[in-house]
């Protein structure tokens, strides 16, 4: 039959160079199929022990989390509970879990993706907020706000806690080889070959690649070190072989719409997944959307926010928070300026011009941490070169840093008096550094679009190891925050920064 001499093919080509091969084909099944022909019976693969148990350990957790919150409210009230109270306190976890899954909080392909999830908690805390109001309002149940204003705010912090412990369980996990989907690339050896190296930067990912299908390679035995199973017509043999559970399209592989469908409603009948790479790497998700013209679905990609109600409401964000730190953080403040005053000779201030936003030159405002003639002695020893970068001067062992200077550098203290860059709109919060005029006329061209928002105090090279990364890795967070910024990205990493400066790790 057609299918025996497509089997024999396969197993000369993909046999030979795949390692583990599937039991389910040395027994093969087959049903009547329209026209005579036979066609093999729907290859029923195990579901995956991860998604059954993280979803599992995640609704559970909400429940116990809001059944938390709702009694430490009900503790706080004074008297007896009337009877509609007490079913509302009773109620209110299987309302939270299902204002969770309406917001698609449990929902398959979001799981282990950390931002959906977070997301899906603050909306169905926005949600139950309404939902308490209106039933109040209806049914004239005589709810206390205090109860309400308590345990919603309560139910979605003990949540985001839980999401964030689930996530870092996954991740261990997976950095032990656990918990991945076995995955066949498809695509030509550039295109397969540098999803295979963006999926492998992260120890964590959620995909083990045990084959890939090449467009054009022959006699190629593997990309990236894995092993080639043929070419894209050979993806089915290759899932079949390989026991895989998802398939990864890269690029252009040569297959036409029709064969992609084709391709799709085979992996259907073995229950194994699709998902088509673009080709876009260093965009979030949110910048994606899919646009349905004349039956094509075409990838939509959002241009990165410059203007507008969004970049107003970070201005906002920035001097809302950069008051408040400045009223908490003034008594320190001040034992740090004395500190600093008794320890070396010198102003307890330092300012230096740097390069900001477009190109703009402003002076950058932190507590001095060396000695006064700091930059008369970098060219000594800049001679003896970079210890991490190659761009920005680093040493962890610089001898122009006075001894408070590194204690303060240890836990970033010396550039809290950058908030006054903040107050007068020089800087932000969070952001790419400023860098000083020297540094930016050796960027490339790629580095120049840090110069496209304001810098920041924070940013994300600072909270991913800070000195010890080097200047590849630090251009390329930098760059992927321009592109990607939001509101919720900047307390994300504002809240990765206290945990990082606390560490002290990588600051020198």
């Amino acid at each position: 039959m057609v299918m025996d001499d497509r089997r024999e093919a396969g197993n000369v080509e993909v046999g030979t160079l795949l390692p583990r091969v599937s039991r389910r084909l040395e027994r093969p099944q087959f049903r009547p199929w329209r026209g005579g022909a036979a066609r093999p019976q729907p290859l029923v693969r195990p579901a995956l022990e991860w998604p059954a148990a993280y979803r599992l350990r995640m609704v559970i957790g909400d429940l116990v989390c809001a059944l938390v919150a709702s009694a430490a409210a009900s503790m706080l009230r004074v008297g007896e509970l009337p009877r509609a109270f007490a079913v509302v306190v009773v109620m209110t976890p299987v309302t939270w879990t299902m204002a969770v899954r309406l917001l698609q909080g449990y929902q398959g392909r979001h799981l282990g993706q950390g931002a959906q999830e977070y997301r899906s908690v603050l909306w169905a805390g926005a949600v139950l907020l309404g939902a308490a109001g209106f039933t109040s309002y209806a049914l004239t149940l005589e709810l206390a706000r205090g109860y309400v204003f308590l345990v919603v705010p309560c139910v979605v912090v003990l949540s985001l806690l839980l999401r964030k412990g689930l996530r870092l369980w996954l991740s261990s996990a997976r950095a032990h080889g656990r918990y991945r989907q076995r995955t066949v690339v498809v695509g030509t050896v550039k295109s397969a070959g540098e999803l295979i190296r963006e999926l492998r930067r992260s120890p964590s990912n959620s995909f083990e690649i045990v084959g890939a299908c090449i467009a054009g390679a022959k006699h190629l035995p593997v990309v990236e070190g894995v092993p080639v199973a043929g070419r894209p017509r050979d993806v089915t043999l290759a899932v079949d072989f390989s026991d895989a559970a998802l398939v990864a399209i890269s690029g252009h592989p040569g297959l036409t719409g029709k064969e992609l469908r084709q391709l799709a409603w085979d992996l259907e009948e073995r229950h194994v997944d699709l998902v088509i790479s673009p080709g876009i790497f260093e965009v979030a998700g949110p910048r994606l959307s899919i646009r349905a013209e004349a039956g094509v679905s075409l990838l939509h990609l959002e241009r990165p926010v410059r203007s507008g109600s969004r970049l107003m409401v970070k201005r906002v964000q920035d001097l809302a928070l950069a008051v408040m730190l400045s009223l908490v953080l003034l008594p320190m403040l001040l034992l740090v300026a004395l500190a600093v005053r008794l320890d070396s000779k010198g102003p307890v201030l330092f300012h230096q011009k740097r390069i900001g936003q477009s190109g703009q030159e402003f002076s950058i405002y932190k507590f001095r941490t060396m000695v006064v003639d700091a930059d008369a002695r970098l060219s000594a020893l800049a001679s003896l070169g970079h210890e991490v970068n190659s761009v920005l001067f680093k040493s962890q062992h610089d001898p122009r840093i006075t001894r408070v200077g590194r204690w303060l550098r240890r836990f970033s203290l010396d550039e809290v008096p950058q908030l006054l860059n903040v107050l007068r709109g020089e800087m932000s919060l969070v952001g790419p550094r400023p860098g000083l005029a020297s540094e930016v006329d050796h960027y490339e061209p790629d580095a120049m679009r840090r110069l496209r928002v304001r810098p920041g105090m924070t940013g994300l090279w600072q909270v991913s190891g800070r000195a010890t990364l080097d200047w590849e890795q630090t251009v390329r967070l930098d760059l992927w925050y321009v592109d990607n910024w939001s509101s919720t990205l900047d307390l994300l990493i504002l809240i990765r920064t206290v945990r990082a400066v606390l560490g002290g790790r990588g600051a020198f």
